[in-house]
């Protein structure tokens, strides 16, 4: 009987309950790390200006030798920064591409570039690939790396420990605000502007002179933000205040555009820095197509070898300054720059104003020259030290071969040579190391003659290294030095926009033809000629009557005369339609206007032009002619005050386009006729004018009008000078007024 096989059993799988942890711990040991490594070494810069990434790839630039060297192709210098930064070529080269003359996004440029590297206002303009652009670093790099070899900052280890690299660079100059920087780290953020170089200066030396400098002080020093792509500044001075004082606010910038009239186009030459040409190009070509832009018929981006340039063709007739003032609310065309001041001090972010900012700067840069001048120090007391052992020698150097000749052993030169001459090893290993053939007086009296000058130059460092106010002014000398061999202008202009008008946009109006009807009580009707066919009788309260008719179109602007010396301006638009039968808008309530106040004129205003006059005819015999620009105002103003003189009151107004007869009657039932050209203009708005109708004690003017020659005969009324007498009318003449 054949055994039975022994099957083996499989193993008991033992579950095990799985171990819960907190979601705070798991935060704490697991998320935190990774949010204090991206504000600490990736997105937020440091008092230098720097990024990680920027200062990584400058550095390595700068141990190529590239700040005199000619340039080397792009792939090799992304190769090279490889060793400090392992984030990826394509990385490290974006960041190269920022930092290079032709990209057009710092103010002072960093990297001397050859090649298509794109540009900063332009999202869709696409860099080449490294293998095919060249670098170097700029001459202005030396500010960034002066004192760098003389240990004015720390080096710490690389990633893998072969190389070492600084901590910071050593900036002379406040970079921190003259390179714009902006970085999005976990919770938060960083947007720095850039500013002119030369006020930053002016600011810096002014706070090392007084660290009590307000933001007021330094308002006026440093005044706005400068970019790199130009623009203007819309000036907001509460805002602006806001910026220095937190670090966080929002500053304006508009488009700076030229009106070719030639070719009937606008061409704008500088954009906002926080846009791009094809966003503009986008959002206006959209508004074409919907119907909101119908003033322009092509935009186009004709940006060449000279820079950019976005040009919008108009139609005829369109006004350019009020079409850009529409873009500017419309498009990207005027854009914010939001300011967010947020910097590393010593791992910790800070979000800082102006004045803070430079303040902090100051200390790191005295931290540095400190570091820079006592580097000096002890090189120099080294070297005086080995002087100092060699004129010993300079005594008897007979003696000093004499003891090298006779030692036995190479190891007993040093000691023997500390015996003979009294001095420490040092000096002793300086003299042995010395070469045979300058051994010899002249030699020795040569390095001797620098003692003097090596204990002036010890004796003055110590001076700066121990007065806080000399450091502070060698500071103040190294800024003034970079001020004039690299300021440059500001790029950016300030707009001061006190008192401007915000730019409505006006819906578009239906146009058609109307009559418009004003009644002596100040009934407005506007009545359109499709209602005027059954019936243009036109119906009043009793008692009052039609003080003036006329034809208008619906877009029109009209303006109406006052007894109280003032003028309202309307919109035909703003009225509605009514019938003849209706007595129609009352006037002092629909314009507001004051008590006892009514219109006593109306006419269309749609333009001013220069050589037509307003005339004014007072109760007191006088007149004045008062050219029509005089009401020209800025804005869309409702109400204009001081319309003409209040020293007597008003009977009539007249518009003049060309010299007319006025026939104006007196109380005493006397008349005149006189050309309007007889009286004279005056300039100001409130002239009393000059006497027209001599009057006597008592009497006054009636009324005034034109256009009477139908009505009555002006024969023997007519006058040739001012002031005329009046005729009286005869018996039996009427006059319609």
């Amino acid at each position: 009987m054949a055994k039975k096989k022994n099957v083996a059993q499989p193993e008991e799988i033992i579950y095990s309950e799985p171990t819960l942890q907190p979601i705070t711990e798991t935060i704490e040991k697991n998320y935190m790390p990774y949010v204090m490594s991206v504000i600490i070494s990736r997105a937020i810069p440091e008092i230098d200006g720097l990024k990680p990434s920027h200062r990584k790839l400058l550095y390595t630039m700068y141990t190529m030798g590239l700040l005199n060297k000619e340039r080397t192709k792009s792939a090799n210098i992304v190769g090279q920064t490889m060793k400090l930064n392992p984030h990826g070529d394509a990385a490290i080269y974006e960041t190269l591409v920022r930092l290079t003359r032709d990209n057009e996004t710092l103010l002072h440029p960093f990297v001397d570039s050859k090649g298509n590297f794109g540009k900063q206002y332009s999202s869709e303009t696409q860099y080449a690939a490294s293998r095919y652009t060249e670098c170097k670093l700029e001459k202005f790099c030396e500010e960034l790396f002066r004192g760098i070899d003389k240990n004015a900052v720390d080096m710490v280890d690389n990633y893998d420990g072969t190389l070492t690299e600084p901590t910071l660079l050593p900036t002379t100059f406040p970079n921190v605000l003259v390179t714009p920087n902006m970085g999005i780290a976990v919770g938060m953020a960083s947007n720095i502007c850039s500013f002119n170089l030369n006020e930053i200066c002016d600011g810096t030396i002014a706070l090392l002179k007084n660290p009590k400098t307000s933001t007021e002080k330094m308002m006026t020093i440093v005044k706005a933000p400068d970019f790199s792509g130009g623009g203007e500044i819309i000036y907001d001075e509460a805002q602006m205040r806001q910026i220095y004082e937190t670090g966080s606010g929002s500053v304006r910038i508009r488009s700076v555009y030229e009106y070719d009239k030639k070719e009937n186009c606008i061409d704008i030459r500088q954009i906002p820095y926080s846009t791009s040409i094809e966003l503009i190009v986008k959002k206006i070509v959209e508004m074409i197509k919907e119907g909101k832009l119908r003033d322009c018929t092509d935009v186009r981006d004709e940006t060449d070898l000279n820079g950019l340039k976005l040009t919008i063709d108009l139609r005829r007739g369109v006004d350019p300054d009020k079409l850009m003032k529409k873009l500017f609310k419309s498009t990207p065309l005027e854009d914010s720059f939001k300011c967010n001041f947020n910097i590393l001090i010593n791992s910790v972010p800070r979000q800082m104003g102006i004045v803070e900012i430079l303040t902090e700067w100051i200390k790191f840069r005295m931290q540095c020259v400190r570091r820079e001048l006592t580097f000096d120090l002890e090189k120099k007391e080294a070297k005086l030290h080995l002087l100092l052992g060699l004129g010993k020698i300079l005594l008897d150097i007979d003696k000093a071969i004499r003891i090298i000749r006779q030692t036995e052993k190479e190891e007993d030169v040093v000691p023997n040579l500390e015996e003979g001459f009294s001095i420490d090893k040092i000096q002793a290993e300086y003299i042995a190391d010395i070469k045979l053939r300058n051994l010899n007086r002249e030699y020795i009296l040569n390095r001797i003659k620098e003692i003097e000058g090596l204990q002036a130059e010890i004796a003055e460092l110590k001076d700066i290294l121990g007065d806080e106010i000399k450091i502070k002014n060698y500071i103040i000398k190294q800024l003034q030095e970079i001020k004039k061999k690299y300021g440059k202008p500001r790029l950016s202009s300030i707009l001061y926009t006190d008192g401007e008008p915000e730019f409505e946009e006006e819906e578009p109006v239906e146009n058609y033809n109307v009559r418009l009807v004003l009644s002596n009580d100040g009934y407005f009707k506007k009545i359109t000629f499709q209602s005027l066919k059954g019936n243009d009788e036109q119906k009043f309260k009793e008692g009052d009557f039609e003080a003036r008719a006329f034809d208008a179109e619906n877009i029109d602007n009209v303006i109406f005369f006052t007894n109280k010396c003032q003028v309202y301006r309307a919109k035909v638009d703003d009225f509605d339609c009514t019938k003849a039968s209706a007595l129609g808008d009352f006037l002092p309530a629909k314009l507001e206007m004051d008590e006892g106040e009514k219109p006593i004129f109306m006419k269309i205003q749609n333009n001013y032009p220069e050589n037509e006059n307003f005339i004014f005819v007072f109760e007191n015999g006088k007149g004045v002619r008062v050219p029509v620009s005089s009401y020209q105002t800025k804005g869309n103003r409702r109400k204009l005050i001081g319309a003409y003189s209040d020293a007597s009151p008003i009977v009539s107004v007249f518009y003049e386009t060309e010299p007319v007869d006025i026939l104006m009657k007196s109380t005493d039932n006397k008349a005149i006729v006189v050309k309007s050209s007889l009286i004279p203009i005056k300039t100001t708005r409130s002239a009393a004018g000059v006497n027209v109708f001599t009057l006597k004690k008592g009497n006054k003017i009636a009324s005034a009008e034109v256009g009477f020659e139908d009505k009555f005969d002006s024969k023997g009324f007519k006058k040739l000078k001012i002031p005329a007498v009046g005729v009286v009318i005869p018996d039996g003449e009427q006059l319609s007024f």
